[in-house]
């Protein structure tokens, strides 16, 4: 597979622009949502709605840091489209009954990931933020999403979903073309610069906040049914298309976070998962009053579909 023509991904982005208001949130099916399936939904959906946003923060980042105005631009768009998908996803949640206020609350781990991200993304340089999305958007596009298909049947959720994952690919496509990239021209010494970004205090500072998050996420998904095969394919997907070429493989933060997604999905690696779940319950001790502020921008998050563009 060879790298993407970026300029033409960018005007094909600006082409497949959509809207809220391009759905018909009222149109029968919301009675398909039965009543089993709903408590675990109501879950899933506000921490799936959760993790679009940190993909936004993230895309947000990359913007200011890509080294093209093309990608400055294409980054900008999937900005937008991460925040249009969580509205979606919170719009759907609004014709389902599961929105107890304006906003569904993020877990703890998600608020510690939310923090982090608004204090220090913008720091992060851009060859890390470049790693770690594409594997996030393998895993919302390959295996949450899917599943979500699979197992809910109210139509309008189809069409909103279908919608979500042709961007979800389009934001792959771009996302391992740049990650490739990363890897082309590097000698030994930079590689290795690269890769001893890991223990940037900084970084490791949004470790204790990411691992526990992952693993949380991992073990709700499960729980709600999904088959863990999902996620062991979109592991290989992820294995398979990041290292699809030697300038692939060379990029360090694409070994990196494949040894971090191979382990994290695989609950019989125990010397990985025990110290990650303690940090799990560790977590879910911290009261409410000392956990940091919920940041002032994810109100630009609504249900409401005339605010959506």
């Amino acid at each position: 597979m060879a790298s993407i023509d970026l300029e033409k991904m960018l005007e094909k982005v600006k082409s497949t622009q959509w809207t809220l208001s391009d759905i018909d949130w009222d149109a029968p099916g919301r009675e398909l949502v039965t009543a089993e399936q709903w408590p675990k939904l109501k879950e899933f959906m506000a921490d799936l709605m959760w993790i679009e946003h940190v993909g936004a923060r993230g895309f947000a980042a990359m913007s200011k840091k890509a080294p093209t105005q093309t990608l400055r631009d294409m980054y900008s768009l999937f900005h937008a489209e991460e925040q249009r998908h969580a509205n979606a996803e919170m719009a759907l949640m609004k014709r389902w009954g599961m929105l107890d206020g304006d906003l569904p609350k993020p877990n703890t781990n998600l608020r510690l990931v939310i923090k982090w991200l608004d204090r220090y993304a913008d720091d992060m340089p851009f060859y890390i933020l470049g790693a770690v999305i594409p594997m996030l958007e393998v895993a919302l596009d390959g295996a949450l999403c899917t599943f979500l298909l699979e197992t809910v049947d109210d139509p309008v959720c189809h069409q909103a979903f279908e919608l979500i994952n042709g961007d979800e690919a389009r934001h792959l496509g771009v996302g391992f073309s740049v990650m490739e990239a990363q890897g082309i021209n590097k000698n030994v010494i930079e590689l290795a610069q690269m890769a001893a970004r890991f223990f940037d205090p900084r970084l490791l500072l949004g470790g204790l906040a990411y691992l526990p998050l992952i693993n949380k996420m991992r073990d709700n998904i499960v729980k709600l049914g999904l088959p863990e095969e999902k996620l062991y394919a979109a592991m290989r997907k992820f294995n398979q298309i990041g290292g699809r070429t030697a300038d692939g493989r060379r990029n360090p933060w694409f070994q990196i976070v494949r040894f971090h997604g191979r382990n994290a999905i695989d609950r019989n690696k125990k010397w990985f998962h025990v110290p990650i779940d303690a940090m799990v319950k560790m977590t879910d001790q911290i009261p409410e009053k000392s956990l940091p502020n919920v940041p002032s921008w994810i109100y630009e998050l609504t249900s409401e579909p005339t605010t959506s563009n």
